[in-house]
C-alpha cells in the first residue's frame, strides 16, 4: 500500500532440478481448479493441488513448482482431475514447464 508495485525474481544457479507443472482442464474447469499433481523423482513422491488464491494487487501463479533435487526427470507425474479422470505422464524431463491438457475419456 501506498508504495510503486514490485516484482521479485530468483535467477537460481544451484545444481538442483525442478519441474513446472501448467494444467489446462477440458472437462472440470479452465484453470484446473482443484486437480492434484503427485510428481514422483529420486524416491520421493511430493503433491500440490491447484488453488487459486488472490489479493489487493496480487494473484498466485497457478502452476506448480517441484524441485527434483539431483533427478534429471521425474518417474511420474500423476493428475487427478477434479472429473476424476486420472493422466499419468512417463519419464517427465527436468528444468521445464510442462503443460497437461485434460483428456476427453472417450465412449
Amino acid at each position: 500500500m501506498n508504495e510503486p508495485p514490485s516484482l521479485l525474481r530468483n535467477d537460481y544457479s544451484g545444481a538442483n532440478r525442478w519441474l513446472e507443472v501448467k494444467l489446462e482442464g477440458t472437462v472440470s474447469n479452465r484453470a484446473a481448479l482443484g486437480a492434484t499433481v503427485r510428481v514422483k523423482a529420486g524416491g520421493r513422491i511430493q503433491a500440490q493441488a491447484v488453488l487459486s488464491q488472490s489479493s489487493y494487487f496480487s494473484h498466485d501463479d497457478l502452476r506448480l513448482h517441484f524441485g527434483l533435487g539431483s533427478s534429471a526427470a521425474a518417474e511420474t507425474v500423476e493428475v487427478r482431475w477434479p472429473s476424476g479422470r486420472v493422466d499419468v505422464l512417463d519419464n517427465v524431463r527436468a528444468g521445464r514447464v510442462v503443460t497437461i491438457k485434460e483428456t476427453i475419456k472417450e465412449r
